[in-house]
């Protein structure tokens, strides 16, 4: 079955009682047992809703694997991940990571007796030199955030199989409808479905999708022990917003596209971010792995500078200032004071995030009207 058709059926059949097309929700916390220990498969919605079943089923199946577990955030997802490592095990992970995820491996699990390793990810040899006796874990974002670098995911699950580490790969930016991480070989598949899956910046969830049966029962231990479990009402909306992911996706990548060329080709543009552009060093890879180069876009101004930068993003009105991504509205950010300001400055500097680095995630409204106010804005600078 086609993606396009899984966004609109994954997860769900009409319900049974009524003939409802779409999926009750179920608000409530507890649920009767027949006898002590005997119930319908659920007894507490902290283990177990079925509003929550049907989206995990339906985010297994766009991802084309058999477990699919939802979370009350993103960076809850990525903590049931390291919950399953042990004191001295050692993660290799990408060096250009989202802020909240490098915020959780060095301040919380580092203290926590495990270690990390953050490298480019470029070449088999800088990926093999980085693997060590306790290595168990490998992360990687691809594209990442926020300089689109794009990761050989095929070689990544290449290198892991042979010395038995578990790949996770954050496929935030792609969505579903762009690349298939457990096809190339990842054992995990992370979202923030805050972002694209969800697509309308109006709730907060993380989804962790797996074909492996240790690795789920390892996973839904710690979604039940820690609790960090989404409610009924932003299940239905995630449910909700998947159904238009596909149409959403392309509008996303087409409007990306065209702004790409006109932030290259304008002269107070030095550099732009994006790997559908040719000259892009991850295009190729990207061409192969991904079906659409994603509505993510990064960029500098030839004055690169916070300041420059900042009248930029003052100068936007169809762009709106603020924090997270994939939504049908455009947004603008500085990842240097907003999302990656966890990350030390010098660290941020070596992985390419300039203090000048704007990023932008493309909505879906008319490419020209987005032009339009792009222009706008570059011309204060």
């Amino acid at each position: 079955m086609k993606k396009s058709t899984l966004c609109v059926h994954a997860g769900h059949e009409p319900e049974p009682v009524t003939g409802a097309v779409m999926p009750p929700v179920f608000f409530t916390s507890t649920y009767v047992q027949q006898a002590p220990g005997e119930h319908q498969g659920y007894d507490y919605s902290r283990a177990g809703n079925p509003s929550r079943t049907v989206l995990e089923k339906a985010l297994a199946e766009l991802e084309g694997g058999t477990h699919g577990f939802c979370f009350s955030s993103g960076m809850g997802a990525v903590d049931a991940v390291l919950k399953t490592l042990s004191t001295g095990d050692h993660v290799v992970a990408m060096n250009d990571l989202y802020g909240g995820t490098y915020r959780l491996f060095r301040q919380s699990y580092e203290k926590l007796g495990i270690s990390f390793s953050f490298i480019g990810c470029s070449s088999e040899a800088e990926i093999e030199s980085a693997i060590q006796p306790g290595t168990k874990l490998m992360w990687i974002e691809t594209p990442t955030n926020p300089t689109l670098t794009v990761v050989d995911i095929a070689l990544c699950a290449s290198i892991c199989k042979r010395h038995g580490i578990t790949l996770v790969v954050d496929n935030t930016f792609a969505s579903p409808m762009l690349q298939s991480p457990l096809a190339l070989g990842a054992n995990i598949v992370m979202h923030s479905m805050t972002k694209y899956l969800g697509g309308h910046s109006d709730l907060i969830m993380g989804g962790l999708v797996t074909s492996d049966a240790a690795l789920a029962e390892a996973l839904f231990f710690n979604q039940k022990s820690t609790g960090a479990t989404p409610g009924p009402m932003d299940c239905y909306l995630a449910l909700r917003g998947i159904k238009t992911l596909h149409l959403r996706m392309k509008a996303h990548v087409e409007n990306a596209q065209q702004i790409a060329l006109f932030l290259q080709a304008h002269p107070k543009v030095s550099r732009v971010f994006y790997p559908g552009l040719p000259e892009h060093p991850g295009h190729g890879i990207a061409s192969r792995q991904m079906s659409g180069f994603g509505g993510m876009l990064s960029f500098e101004l030839s004055t690169n500078t916070e300041e420059n930068a900042r009248t930029f993003l003052l100068g936007t009105k169809l762009f709106v200032l603020a924090e997270s991504l994939g939504g049908v509205e455009s947004l603008v950010s500085h990842p240097a004071s907003m999302t990656h300001a966890s990350i030390p400055r010098e660290i941020r500097l070596r992985n390419g995030v300039s203090d000048g680095l704007i990023r932008l995630s493309v909505g879906i409204e008319d490419a020209q009207d987005l032009i339009q106010d792009l222009e706008t804005a570059l011309s204060a600078c």
